[in-house]
C-alpha cells in the first residue's frame, strides 16, 4: 500500500461519525468485496480517487471496556500528533458550547488543517450555521450522512487540504514489516536489531507525517521495509512512566504493512490490548507473527512451554500466527524473523486450484454437514478462489443465513490441514444464490 495520507474524523460519539466514514469509504459490491461482518468494522479504509488516502474512524477504534477508551480529547491529541487533516464532525442540531470552542482552538493551535463537519443538517431540530461561527474554524461543511448530503462538497474540500501521493513502481519482491505493540515492549530495540543484523541497509527514510520510524534492508534479495511506530510521544506528554498508546499511528502502520510482528513482553503475557490488536491485524487481513520479546529478562519461572501454552489461551483466534521467542539485547531469533516473514509471504500469495479446493470443500461438508433449521439446510455447492494477500475464497450455495460462526472456524480449519497458509489470516465470503435472486426479482418489482 502507498504512504498515504492520514485523515481522522473526529467528535461526540452521537455525532454521525461512523456513518459519515461509512458513505465516504463507500460499499464495494463485487465478489472479492470485504463484506460486512468479514474484516473489521469500518475502523481505517482506503478512499479512492484522484488523491486518495486513509480515513480513520476514532470511534471504531474505542471501546470502554479496554485500553483504547478515550475522550474526545484524547481522539483530539491523537489525531493532532499522526493525522494530516483532521475532520471535527459536530451534531448541527445541538448548540456550540465552551467544550466544543476550547476543542476547536487546540485544534487550530496545532496548525493541522481541519474541516468542521455540520451533521444532521436533515433534521428540523437543526442549528443556524451561524451558530457554529464562534469556532473559529474557516472551513464549515454541512452533512446528512443519512441522506448523502454535502458529501460531494466534504470531498472536494478533502482533496484541497492533503497532498498529492504518486504511486510507487510496484515491487512484488518488496515486503513491508511493522512493528506493532504496546509501549516500553521493546519495539525500537528489534526495529534496530533487524536493520543492523543486515549488512546491506538500502537507505533510511525519513519519517512520515505520522512519525512511523523506517528503513530499508535486504533479505535474500529481497528488499524489506520496517515500519516502527515506537519512540514517538504525543505533545511531549507522558503518562504512567511511558509514552502514551497512539492508536492512529498503529493502525495506519497496519494498513500499510504485509506482516505484523506483534511484540509481547514475556513479563505480561495475556494483556487485553496485545489480544486487540491482534484481532485488528487479523481483520485488517495481514500476516502476523506473535514476538515474546525481552527473553533474556525471563526468570527461571518462565519456562517455554508454559510461557507458550499461557500465550495460545490469550490468543486462541489466531492460532495460524507463528511464535517466536526473542531478545534483542542477545540477539536471540533475531534473524529468524526475517526467514519465518519470506514464508509467510510466499503463503499470502499462494493460488489453489479450483479442483482442489472444491475437493476439500466437499469432503468436508461429507465429514461434517452444517447444521440448519427444521427442514431447510445450508448448501454449498462449489467454491473459487478470488484474492490473494490475504488469500480469500468465495463459497456458492444456499441457506448461508443458518451457518453458525462455530461451523465457519471449522471450514477454516479444514482448509488450513489441507492447504497450510501459515501465518496469515484466510477470508471466507458465502454468497447466497438464493437470496440474490430474490433480491434482483424484489428490485425488478419496484421497478
Amino acid at each position: 500500500m502507498k504512504n498515504l495520507p492520514l485523515v481522522a474524523l473526529v467528535g461526540a460519539t452521537n455525532a454521525g461519525k461512523s456513518s459519515l466514514f461509512n458513505r465516504l469509504v463507500g460499499r464495494q459490491d463485487a465478489i472479492v468485496a470485504r463484506e460486512a461482518g468479514t474484516t473489521r468494522d469500518s475502523v481505517i479504509r482506503e478512499v479512492s480517487g484522484e488523491k486518495p488516502f486513509l480515513l480513520v474512524d476514532t470511534a471504531g477504534l474505542k471501546d470502554p471496556t479496554d485500553d483504547f477508551e478515550a475522550t474526545i480529547q484524547d481522539q483530539v491529541d491523537d489525531a493532532i500528533a499522526s493525522a494530516d487533516l483532521i475532520l471535527l464532525v459536530k451534531d448541527a442540531t445541538e448548540n456550540a458550547t465552551q467544550k466544543d470552542r476550547d476543542l476547536a482552538k487546540k485544534i487550530l493551535r496545532s496548525r493541522k488543517p481541519v474541516i468542521l463537519i455540520l451533521n444532521k443538517i436533515d433534521l428540523k431540530e437543526r442549528q443556524p450555521r451561524e451558530e457554529f461561527l464562534r469556532l473559529g474554524i474557516a472551513d464549515i461543511i454541512e452533512t446528512s450522512a443519512e441522506h448523502s448530503q454535502g458529501l460531494a462538497k466534504l470531498r472536494e474540500i478533502i482533496a484541497k487540504n492533503i497532498p498529492h501521493v504518486s504511486a510507487p513502481k510496484s515491487d512484488e519482491n518488496s515486503l513491508k514489516i511493522a512493528l506493532i505493540g504496546r509501549p516500553n515492549v521493546g519495539k525500537s530495540n528489534l526495529f534496530n536489531s533487524l536493520a543492523k543484523k543486515q549488512q546491506a541497509i538500502v537507505a533510511p527514510i525519513a519519517g512520515t507525517t505520522r512519525d512511523i520510524n523506517r528503513t530499508k534492508v535486504k533479505y535474500k534479495s529481497r528488499e524489506i521495509e520496517l515500519l516502527d511506530t515506537a519512540g514517538v510521544r504525543r505533545n511531549g506528554k507522558i503518562e504512567r512512566g511511558i509514552e502514551k498508546f497512539s492508536v492512529l499511528r498503529t493502525v495506519a502502520a497496519i494498513e500499510e504493512s504485509d506482516i505484523c510482528l506483534l511484540l509481547i513482553d514475556v513479563r505480561e503475557i495475556g494483556t487485553a490490548l496485545d489480544a486487540k490488536l491482534a484481532g485488528m491485524i487479523a481483520e485488517a487481513g495481514k500476516g502476523l507473527i506473535l514476538i515474546i520479546s525481552k527473553w533474556d529478562l525471563a526468570g527461571e519461572e518462565f519456562a517455554a512451554e508454559a510461557t507458550l501454552a499461557k500465550l495460545r489461551e490469550t490468543f486462541d483466534f489466531v492460532p495460524w500466527a507463528p511464535v517466536i521467542f526473542t531478545s534483542s539485547v542477545t540477539g536471540q531469533n533475531v534473524t529468524k524473523i526475517f526467514e519465518l516473514a519470506n514464508q509467510i509471504a510466499a503463503e499470502r500469495v499462494r493460488e489453489i486450484p479450483t479442483r482442489q479446493l472444491n475437493d476439500v470443500l466437499q469432503k468436508t461438508v461429507a465429514k461434517h454437514p452444517p447444521a440448519g433449521l427444521k427442514n431447510t439446510f445450508p448448501k454449498m455447492r462449489y467454491m473459487v478462489q478470488t484474492d490473494v494477500n490475504p488469500p480469500w475464497f468465495v463459497i456458492f450455495g444456499s441457506n448461508f443465513k443458518f451457518i453458525h460462526w462455530s461451523y465457519k472456524r471449522f471450514l477454516e480449519n479444514s482448509f488450513r490441514e489441507s492447504f497450510g497458509f501459515s501465518g496469515t489470516p484466510i477470508k471466507f465470503s458465502f454468497r447466497d444464490e438464493k437470496q440474490i435472486r430474490e433480491n434482483r426479482e424484489n428490485n425488478s418489482d419496484k421497478k
